[in-house]
């Protein structure tokens, strides 16, 4: 996947995230950039834990939302 899907993949992700989290987001535009970074942080988790994402398009926006609600549960936890 190139990086304009990446983007797109992290993009929804990021507003899927702020979906879940009810409340705890930060709004559209910082959802979505959220989950573009959740996708880095999504690989890593997984990786350390010895997942490994295989599901092409659908695989990575999972990636990203794990990564993006991550992100956003510790976001919330320092900022309330």
């Amino acid at each position: 996947m190139g990086i304009i899907g990446a983007i797109i993949a992290g993009a929804i992700a990021g507003w899927l995230a702020g979906k879940v989290m009810k409340g705890n987001g930060f709004g559209f535009l910082k959802n979505m950039l959220l989950g573009i970074v959740g996708g880095c942080v999504g690989g890593w988790l997984f990786g350390v834990l010895g997942f490994e994402s295989e599901g092409g398009f659908i695989g990575t926006i999972i990636t990203g939302l794990v990564g993006a609600v991550v992100i956003l549960f510790v976001a919330d936890k320092l900022k309330g």
